[in-house]
């Protein structure tokens, strides 16, 4: 049986617990997820970068505070520019599992839509 998600924090989870399947949920999470998967190999590459950038700025404490929210929206509109609106999504992710290498392990995942409208997530 697929463990069931409805948002980004219970998918990262799920993904760093290596879920055999996992089942999304929520409509809004499950086609950003779908438009994730969809970014080729090079441009998941560059937004893969930039989102790095992005989150590794949220996690790590900036010793001056008014910069602390500019980068972020460096690498975040970058990865904006090829994932579109799963940015949000993607950047979620990331930061709930403390990392991007995340998104990777995300990436290994056969995606498919199920009858019921949510996603299915599952190793190849």
């Amino acid at each position: 049986m697929a463990t069931q998600v409805q948002n980004e924090k219970e998918l990262a989870k799920a993904i760093q617990q290596d879920s055999i399947e996992i089942e999304i949920t929520d409509p809004k999470t499950g086609k950003r997820v779908l438009r994730i998967k969809a970014t080729g190999k090079i441009a998941w590459g560059v937004a893969f970068g930039a989102l790095a950038i992005g989150v590794a700025a949220l996690l790590i404490p900036s010793p001056d505070p008014a910069t602390k929210g500019a980068v972020p929206l460096l690498g975040g509109g970058a990865a904006a520019a090829i994932l579109g609106t799963a940015t949000p999504v993607a950047i979620a992710i990331a930061v709930a599992a403390g990392g991007v290498g995340v998104l990777n392990k995300l990436r290994a995942y056969k995606v498919s839509t199920l009858p019921n409208g949510h996603v299915l997530l599952s190793k190849k």
